[in-house]
This record gives structure tokens, C-alpha cells and sequence, in this order.
């Protein structure tokens, strides 16, 4: 099959025109390119995070300002462009994932507006899987409650570890303690269906830390369970600066298999690489992907796959041109026609400035 890639924007800080332009790029290929299936998923991404891990490389920004109300006017104007389609009153949403960044930044009332717009757009399964990603440090019982009124069904909690000593170095925001009220006002708020995202091969993780993190975490009775490898990742902060104390590889893989084994005792279902689930709780969002299933996008940096199309939203960029401000006036940057070029004293600094730009 072949496919053909384009990219478009919806980011708030693009120019208008680009970014009308670019939207209009999309809609005519997307146009071009209708589902073969009937039943599609939808990812949102939600950019912002309170701050910035070490290891991740996803599209993030911090929360500033008004940042929260331009990309929901950018994101609802996104969804009504993809409604418009031809083709989009044929198709049913099946799925809905909010991805991040931290979408559990989104207050009740925006979680509600997001789906009311979809709702109001497409054609939402009666029992379609509706995902929210979530930081422990970042929801309360009333805040996911209020989700659950909105419709969302299912909570996917990004505790990582369950090690107070190593949660800081992460840049985590929340400790144990939180960890585990967080999924307590998951259940409390009346959720069914809770994911719990794990990582193995931290810096400062021995066997005996990891094996006490994932028996606690499989005590709380999780629907679900992510568990990740470190991997540092261009993208990253850690990939492009480095990091000490990471396990060797056989500890590792050490840790993988205490993971396996400890997962299986209590009955959950490795059904995926890294996914396991008990009997009926596999996340349907993510099969899609393994499946190559068709699904839509939106937000900035999303990616999507309709027909022969596979598509990515461009980043938003309002940290780097703060960045480039900066710089400019450090004098470690000067302008060259309608680009930039680092100084003298840009050059002797240079790795430490790319490392501000991830």
C-alpha cells in the first residue's frame, strides 16, 4: 500500500496565514484520502506539562498565560475542520485518547467542551473507549469525577515510580504518597477502567527497588498496566546531555522479567510489548496503532492515519522563539537575512543552548 505523508499545523502561535494555509493542505489530502473502515479512533494531543521530564521527548510546552485558551480555540477549530470532511459523516469514533503532555491539566469544564465538540462532529460509539492521560500531582476525586460525567471512561496514571529519591530526578511533580491517592481518586470518582504507567531501567533503580514498586502497584489492582524501558531519545534532555547511574543492560533485563513474572502471578494479560491487562481491559486505542488501524488527529505534533495517508500536525514553537529572544540579547545569537546564526560566543556555548532548546 503506499502512503503519502504531509504535514499541516494547528498550533496557536503560528502565523494565520500559515497556519490557514497548512490546515488547508490537510483538509484537501484528508479529502483525498477517505477511511476504508468504517470504525476510526481519535488522538488529541494535549502539549503543556507543569514541567518538563528528563527522559521524555514528546511535544511539550510549559502552561503560560492565556497558552491553554489558544490552543483550545486552535484544537475545537481543528476538530470542526476534520467534521467538515466529505467523508466524515460516514465514519464512527470508536476510541478517543488524550495524550501529552499532561491532558489532566484540562479543567472539567474544557475536558467537557473538548467532547461536546467531537460529539457534536462525529459519530462517538455508545461504548467507545474515551482515555485521559494523567500526572498523580495534577487531578483530585472532584476533577475526575467531573471527567466522568464528561464521558471519559477510561484514566491512564503516569506514576513512573513508586522510589522517592528517584522521582525528583525524574522531574517528577508528584512522590509515592501521591501516586497512590491519585489512583484512590480514580476509583473513588467511579472509573472502572485505570491504567498505570510504570519504567524500568531508571537511573538509581536496583532489583529490590523494582520489584517492591510492582508488587505495590499490582496491590492497588489496576485494570491495566504500561511498563517502559529508558530509552534516551534524541529528543530528549537526558539523550542530548546524558545521564548517570542508568542499570546495565542484564539488570535490566533482570528487571523486565521480574516484571513478567510478578504481572502474570496476578493474572494480567502480556498482550503487548509493553501492556498487560487483566481479562477484557486491553486499551483498544493502542491496538489500533499495532494493528495499523485508521484514526484521526489533532492538536500540536499529533499524527493520524486515514486511507493512504498518514499525517503530522507541526509543533508548536513558542518556547524557542522566547529562547531565541534570549539568546539575541546575550548576544550569543544574531540575525543573518531571515534566518539566525550563533556568535563567537554562541559557538562556545552551543551544546549547552541546544540542550535548552528540548
Amino acid at each position: 500500500m503506499r502512503h503519502h505523508i504531509v504535514s499541516a499545523s494547528n498550533s496557536p502561535a503560528s502565523g494565520a496565514d500559515r497556519c490557514e494555509q497548512a490546515e488547508g493542505a490537510r483538509s484537501a489530502a484528508l479529502a483525498e484520502n477517505p477511511p476504508e473502515s468504517r470504525e476510526l479512533g481519535l488522538y488529541v494531543h494535549v502539549p503543556f506539562c507543569a514541567k518538563r521530564c528528563g527522559y521524555c521527548s514528546f511535544n511539550t510546552a510549559p502552561l503560560e498565560d492565556d497558552t491553554m485558551a489558544r490552543y483550545l480555540d486552535a484544537v475545537h477549530r481543528e476538530i470542526e475542520l476534520l467534521g467538515d470532511l466529505a467523508w466524515s459523516s460516514r465514519v464512527r469514533l470508536s476510541t478517543i485518547f488524550l495524550g501529552g503532555g499532561t491532558p489532566s491539566l484540562l479543567g472539567v469544564d474544557d475536558m467537557a467542551a473538548m467532547l461536546d465538540r467531537v460529539r457534536a462532529r462525529f459519530d462517538v460509539a455508545a461504548d467507545a473507549e474515551i482515555t485521559v492521560e494523567c500526572n498523580p500531582e495534577s487531578v483530585t476525586r472532584d476533577k475526575l469525577a467531573g471527567y466522568r460525567a464528561a464521558g471519559v471512561n477510561r484514566l491512564s496514571l503516569g506514576v513512573q515510580s513508586l522510589d522517592d529519591s528517584i522521582l525528583p530526578r525524574l522531574g517528577r511533580l508528584h512522590d509515592a504518597r501521591g501516586a497512590r491517592a491519585a489512583f484512590e481518586a480514580a476509583r473513588g470518582s467511579g472509573c472502572g477502567n485505570v491504567s498505570v504507567d510504570l519504567m524500568y531501567g531508571l537511573p538509581g533503580l536496583d532489583a529490590d527497588g523494582w520489584s517492591r514498586a510492582v508488587e505495590a502497584v499490582l496491590d492497588w489492582a489496576p485494570d491495566h498496566l504500561s511498563a517502559y524501558g529508558l530509552t534516551l531519545d534524541a529528543g530528549s534532555l537526558w539523550g542530548a546531555a546524558g545521564v548517570d547511574g542508568i542499570p546495565p543492560e542484564d539488570a535490566q533485563v533482570d528487571q523486565y522479567w521480574r516484571l513478567a513474572r510478578s504481572a502474570a502471578a496476578r493474572g494480567l494479560e502480556h498482550y503487548e510489548i509493553s501492556n498487560y491487562a487483566r481479562p477484557g481491559f486491553r486499551s483498544r486505542h493502542n491496538q489500533i496503532y499495532w494493528r495499523a488501524a485508521e484514526y484521526l488527529a489533532a492538536g500540536p505534533g499529533a499524527c493520524g492515519f486515514v486511507g493512504r495517508l498518514r499525517y503530522a500536525n507541526v509543533k508548536a514553537t513558542p518556547r524557542l522563539r522566547r529562547l531565541i529572544d534570549e539568546w539575541r540579547a546575550r548576544a550569543l545569537l544574531v540575525d543573518a537575512g531571515e534566518r539566525v546564526r550563533l556568535t563567537e560566543a554562541g559557538f562556545l556555548l552551543s551544546d549547552a543552548l541546544f540542550v535548552e532548546l528540548l
